[in-house]
């Protein structure tokens, strides 16, 4: 490899961490790799020319990135400066399609071998972006055991390496929900109202109520609120109306010690609810949508569950409570039900576990990084 230079590109939060390991594992296995990159805070601590902070912005859905497009314009000019004058050895692009798409043309016209490392999901919604994607990639590192035939079949080379989540997930806890009186038992609630600014603002106010409402019958109840760890807590007692009680508390964490000991979780959808899979924590999903954008998305999503966990397993596992269902009352009687009945914490526990196995093992950064270099 005489040109020792890669292009990363995150757009998304868990796209950020995802990047970083891979860079770090890059650059473990050739130590005078030089990384150009655009991310997150993740990345910019690993890249060694870091040019914008686009996984922060948290740009979702199909009416939302419009407001951006002047942004947009500028960046993918700003890479095409840079793959025409430093011509790195490789683009890799990391998960978020929007843009990644936009700078995989443009490495294509530049004749930059590009890589997709976290491809989206394109067989849930849009799968006519997968012939797109086999056009513009060389190779793409997917992260669900069926997803090599799906592109297979749409003419790209995909490889499965197992599932990076697995990196940085710890092993689960043993759970025990041999519980005499569950009314009185001091239950761990978990709300996780996501990453995103309009996930955490619709989502904040319904967990934070069904917490008040879950308390009236199981008055022992502890709640903690998982936040990235760069969050304002005031934003979340803003959303939540009020400074909350002292049963009700705020964690930030990176190694998801606390988040494996909840009895349940309220989570937002997306990665999140594949993590807590791994930890072996039973849950509900909720999700809420800016309206123009879960209209759309409507019409275009092409698989039965909004979960990964359930479209993982091929049933509805985790009870999904989706944009108008996605009410307090609605996960007040969800989570009252699992308390009530602790067997049916036990038996989602137990399930969630069987599909942790059915995700590989880990190292996979570093696996993908040697399959990298190896090609280059």
């Amino acid at each position: 490899m005489e040109n020792k230079t890669i292009f990363i590109s995150a757009g998304d939060v868990s796209g950020d961490i995802h990047a970083a390991n891979l860079v770090q594992a890059l650059k473990e296995l050739a130590p005078s790799l030089r990384v150009i990159a655009i991310g997150g805070p993740r990345l910019k601590a690993c890249a060694d020319e870091f040019i914008t902070d686009l996984a922060s912005q948290g740009i979702v859905g199909f009416v939302e990135p419009l407001r951006k497009l002047p942004m947009f314009f500028n960046l993918v000019k700003q890479v095409r400066h840079i793959f025409q004058t430093q011509k790195p050895a490789a683009f890799v692009a990391v998960d978020y399609y929007g843009l990644n798409h936009q700078f995989l043309k443009v490495a294509k016209e530049e004749n930059i071998p590009a890589y997709y490392y976290v491809t989206p999901q394109v067989w849930a919604s849009r799968q006519y972006r997968a012939k797109r994607l086999a056009a513009l990639t060389k190779k793409m590192y997917v992260i669900y055991p069926f997803e090599p035939d799906f592109h297979k079949q749409r003419g790209g080379n995909a490889v499965f390496l197992g599932n990076p989540l697995l990196d940085k997930m710890p092993a689960p806890l043993p759970k025990n929900f041999d519980i005499k009186d569950p009314k009185t038992y001091a239950w761990k609630l978990g709300i996780l109202p996501g990453s995103r600014r309009g996930e955490i603002t619709r989502l904040t106010p319904v967990f934070y109520q069904t917490f008040k409402e879950i308390c009236k019958t199981y008055p022992n109840t502890q709640a903690y609120m998982f936040l990235l760890p760069d969050a304002n807590e005031q934003t979340f007692i803003d959303l939540m109306g009020e400074q909350p009680p002292a049963n009700f508390h705020f964690v930030k964490e990176t190694d998801y010690k606390m988040r494996a000991q909840m009895d349940f979780l309220l989570a937002c959808s997306g990665t999140a609810t594949l993590e807590n899979a791994l930890l072996g924590v039973p849950m509900l999903v909720a999700y809420k949508l800016f309206t123009p954008t879960y209209l759309i998305a409507r019409m275009v999503i092409q698989v039965k569950y909004i979960s990964l966990v359930n479209l993982l397993v091929n049933k509805p596992l985790v009870k999904e409570l989706i944009q108008g269902d996605a009410s307090v009352k609605n996960c007040t009687a969800v989570t009252q039900d699992m308390f009530a009945h602790p067997q049916k914490l036990t038996d989602m526990h137990k399930e969630l576990l069987t599909l942790r196995a059915s995700l590989g093992d880990p190292g996979v950064a570093k696996r993908a990084a040697a399959d990298i270099l190896r090609d280059l």
